[in-house]
C-alpha cells in the first residue's frame, strides 16, 4: 500500500533499506506523515526558495517538503544507509531533490543556497542540534544567508532558545538567539511519534533573523555571556571580574549585585559594547 504521495509507507522503506535508528547518530525517525506534513506547512511558502534539510533519515520530512511545494530541496545526510531511500524520493520528484552525503557540522550551508532565499527545515539529530543552531546564529557576518529556520529540538533545548530573563532556562543560548532572531515554539511532539521513542518531548521552533540587531561584536557578547552564566549563582561583579567587574557594570548602568539571569538581552549588549 502506498502513502498519499505515491511512495511506500516509511516503515516499509526502513525495512527495505535496513534502517534501524542508531543512537550514536542521534537518530529518532519521525514516521507519521501527517506530522511531517504539519512541520513542512509551518515553513510555507516554499516556492521561490532554496530549502535545506539536515538528517533526513528515511525521508519522512523530505517527502512532506516536496509535497508542500519545495521547488528545490537539498538534504544533508551522514548515514550512507539512508541514501537508497533518498534516491527513490529523488526519482519520484525528478530534478527537485539533491542529496549531499556528509556531516552537517562540516557542511557550508551558504553554498547550498544557490542565490535564492534559504529556509532550513529539519528534525535535527539530538546530539548536534544545539551546535548546528549556534553555527547558524553565531556567525561573523549578519544578516545570515538563511531567512528562516524551522527546527525540531528536545523540549528542554527549545525552552532554552526562547527563554526570557528570570527563567530557569535563560542562558547564553537565549541571549544569542534573542539578540539576532525572533524565536518561538510552534508546537510539541510526543515521544510516541518517533522510532525509537525518545525519553523526552520534542518541540518545533521557528527562528527569523532580525536584520539590524543591536550593533555589538559577536566575540564580546559571547565573552560576557560565557563569564556571566559560567558562574550564574554569583553576582555579576564577581563573575565578570576578568572583564572589568564592577567598574564595567557601573559604566553600563547596571547594578553590580545583579546576577546574569536577571539581565535582558539589551543589557548584555550594553556591557558587550563597552569591552
Amino acid at each position: 500500500m502506498s502513502a498519499a504521495d505515491g511512495l511506500p509507507p516509511l516503515r516499509v522503506v526502513m525495512t527495505e533499506h535496513g534502517l534501524d535508528p542508531r543512537k550514536a547518530l542521534g537518530q529518532n525517525f519521525l514516521l507519521d506523515l501527517n506530522l511531517t506534513g504539519r512541520i513542512a506547512r509551518q515553513a510555507l511558502p516554499l516556492e521561490g526558495c532554496s530549502v535545506v534539510e539536515i538528517g533526513p533519515g528515511p525521508g519522512g520530512l523530505t517527502r512532506a517538503l516536496l509535497a508542500n511545494g519545495a521547488e528545490h530541496l537539498t538534504v544533508v545526510e551522514k548515514d550512507s544507509r539512508c541514501l537508497g531511500a533518498l534516491a527513490a524520493i529523488a526519482a519520484h520528484y525528478p530534478g527537485r531533490l539533491t542529496v549531499v552525503e556528509g556531516d552537517a557540522l562540516k557542511t557550508d550551508v551558504a553554498a547550498l543556497a544557490d542565490g535564492r532565499p534559504l529556509k532550513i527545515v529539519a528534525n535535527l539529530p539530538y546530539n548536534i542540534g544545539t551546535q548546528l543552531l549556534l553555527d547558524w546564529v553565531a556567525v561573523p557576518s549578519w544578516p545570515p544567508v538563511w531567512n528562516e529556520l524551522t527546527l525540531m529540538f528536545q523540549r528542554e533545548v527549545a525552552e532554552r532558545i526562547v527563554a526570557k530573563p528570570g527563567s530557569a532556562h535563560y542562558g547564553r543560548l537565549a541571549v544569542l538567539c534573542g539578540w539576532r532572531t525572533r524565536a518561538s515554539i510552534l508546537f510539541d511532539v510526543g515521544p510516541e511519534a518517533f522510532t525509537p521513542p525518545p525519553k523526552v518531548t520534542s518541540s518545533v521552533v521557528q527562528l527569523q533573523p532580525i536584520h539590524e540587531p543591536v550593533d555589538v561584536p559577536l566575540e564580546a557578547l559571547e565573552a560576557v555571556t560565557a563569564a556571566g552564566f559560567g558562574q550564574r549563582r554569583k553576582m555579576l561583579r564577581q563573575s565578570l571580574k576578568p572583564l572589568g567587574g564592577e567598574a564595567l557594570l557601573l559604566r553600563a548602568g547596571i547594578e553590580p549585585q545583579r546576577r546574569a539571569e536577571t539581565l535582558s538581552v539589551e543589557e548584555f549588549c550594553r556591557i558587550a559594547a563597552l569591552l
